[in-house]
């Protein structure tokens, strides 16, 4: 099984920015192989898929984040990042990322985000 792990997140000022990494090991394929998704939960709400990069074709965002997150992999690195542009208080959450779908339900330690207003 693919292990995920998750980093990069803390604080930040609203309208700034943070880039977050997710590597991928444990698995024969590489990460060019499955589509990955970056999901986020912020307190007291449901997990939610904000960014989804699928094998081929194009990259899915959540309308809240449309704009200003940016999916994307380094294959080389089997890495997945979530760039994140224009930060807003509503952005904090725990932020995870996962295969697509996440049939195994396995989710990393995630990575916190926090932007102050």
């Amino acid at each position: 099984q693919v292990r995920l792990v998750e980093s990069g997140g803390g604080l930040v000022q609203a309208g700034g920015s943070l880039r977050l990494s997710c590597a991928a090991s444990g698995s024969i394929f590489g990460i060019n192989t499955m589509a990955m998704g970056w999901y986020r939960r912020a307190p007291g709400k449901q997990r939610e898929l904000v960014a989804a990069l699928p094998s081929r074709g194009l990259t899915n965002y959540a309308d809240s984040v449309k704009g200003r997150f940016t999916i994307s992999r380094d294959n080389a690195k089997n890495t997945v990042y979530l760039q994140m542009n224009s930060l807003k208080p509503e952005d904090t959450a725990v932020y995870y990322c996962a295969v697509l779908p996440n049939i195994n339900n396995y989710w990393g330690q995630g990575t916190q985000v926090t932007v102050s207003s």
